[in-house]
């Protein structure tokens, strides 16, 4: 009814220049337009007086625009809705005695997008496209937050929650009225960062975006929500990608030599090689030997390693105390050949830090466990040593023996 009765959005400049829209994108934007709006007022009737509190500020607005550019029917309007949620106000703040309901957020959020698609078509371009949007910037902040987050959390958009923006500042530790308050001086804030585009120039465009984006930036960082930290995280290991690369060849490549090693002290010096520029700060090697193994006794060229029989020890140059003093966390993987034998365990070690682990993990419980297992139960039976004595007295066993 709104689109046959011509309010309607016939361009967008911002994204088409001038371009008319043929009849059924016009269509399709107006309904986008007009459901988004109508809903983000619904969706912030959370708390006492919050969703008319902040529909008053954007009905200001657009009678001022009105005001400026017309027509006289939006302006008698506009401020004949803004007397109305004025004196529901007076009952509606906390703690209220009457409520909107569906029906009122519904209203009000129907009304002010087709007063502002009517105002449109006798305002500027910048003014029709971007006043209306910064001016409904509290409503269409949270609709669009609530649709992101849900969509990274793999939830139905339409699911309710207890998320919202309302809902967080409560959380942390605000009262209801001042969660209320807050978010009118939000609320004023976009209202009147609208107002500086009815004189658009482009330093005063560039402006507001300016500061509606580091505004929104560092509020969304205080509100403290998970889906978002995630993405943080996200976008902080691609910036570390090639870090990540470095370390994930390393073991790749650990795990193509691992497969043609030919002794003990090959392996060893492998394990270094892939451990020595990752994010672990150290490991130590258990072996498990089979009855009549032993190991080569050669002693490794590397300051950092210490041997006995049974296992190798490895810090990071200058960790070699921290790990013994200070909580670590730790990966054990089982060494389990691919003949079923059990060759060990490798346990890698690392110091707890702010900074993300710089390795993909996957890449050390795959094919990485199997091929050291190979390996060592390779070189170990290789490189064993069994001495059989012959049955004479024990002078003669310690003469062979030395």
């Amino acid at each position: 009814m709104l689109y046959a009765g011509g309010l309607r959005i016939v361009n967008i400049p911002v994204l088409l220049g001038d371009r008319v829209l043929p009849w059924y994108v016009g269509l399709a934007a107006t309904v986008i337009w007009v459901l988004a709006i109508t809903n983000a007022f619904n969706l912030i009737d959370g708390l006492d007086g919050l969703a008319a509190g902040s529909a008053l500020f954007s009905t200001m607005v657009v009678f001022t625009v009105a005001l400026l550019h017309g027509p006289p029917l939006v302006e008698v309007m506009t401020i004949a809705l803004a007397g109305a949620i004025l004196g529901f106000l007076r009952y509606n703040f906390n703690p209220a005695t009457i409520f909107l309901g569906d029906s009122g957020s519904l209203f009000i959020g129907f009304l002010l997008s087709a007063l502002a698609l009517y105002g449109a078509q006798k305002a500027p371009t910048i003014v029709a496209v971007a006043i209306p949007i910064v001016s409904f910037g509290l409503p269409i902040l949270e609709t669009a937050l609530s649709i992101i987050r849900r969509l990274i959390s793999g939830r139905p958009v339409f699911t309710a929650d207890h998320e919202h923006i309302h809902h967080k500042l409560l959380q942390h530790g605000m009262t209801h009225r001042q969660v209320v308050i807050v978010l009118y001086a939000v609320s004023a804030c976009f209202a009147m960062l609208s107002l500086f585009l009815l004189w658009p120039t482009g330093s005063s465009l560039g402006l507001v975006l300016a500061v509606l984006g580091i505004g929104i930036w560092i509020g969304v960082q205080h509100l403290g929500y998970l889906e978002f930290g995630e993405l943080a995280r996200v976008a902080h290991r691609t910036l570390n990608q090639p870090q990540i690369f470095v370390n994930n060849l390393a073991i790749r490549r650990a795990t193509e030599e691992l497969k043609v090693a030919r002794d003990y002290e090959q392996v060893r010096r492998i394990l270094l090689a892939a451990f020595g520029s990752n994010d672990f700060d150290g490991f130590e090697l258990n072996l498990a030997l089979l009855p009549g193994e032993v190991v080569a006794a050669e002693s490794l060229d590397a300051p950092a390693g210490r041997r006995s029989s049974h296992s190798f020890h490895w810090n990071k140059p200058g960790r070699a105390n921290s790990l013994d003093n200070s909580s670590a966390w730790t990966i054990a993987l089982d060494l389990l050949s691919s003949a079923n034998r059990q060759r060990g365990t490798l346990t890698m070690y690392r110091l707890y830090s702010t900074r993300d682990l710089q390795l993909d993990v996957n890449l050390l419980t795959g094919a990485f466990p199997t091929a050291l297992a190979d390996a060592l139960d390779r070189t170990l039976v290789h490189s064993a040593e069994v001495i059989a004595l012959p049955e004479q007295d024990s002078s003669l066993v310690t003469a062979q023996a030395g």
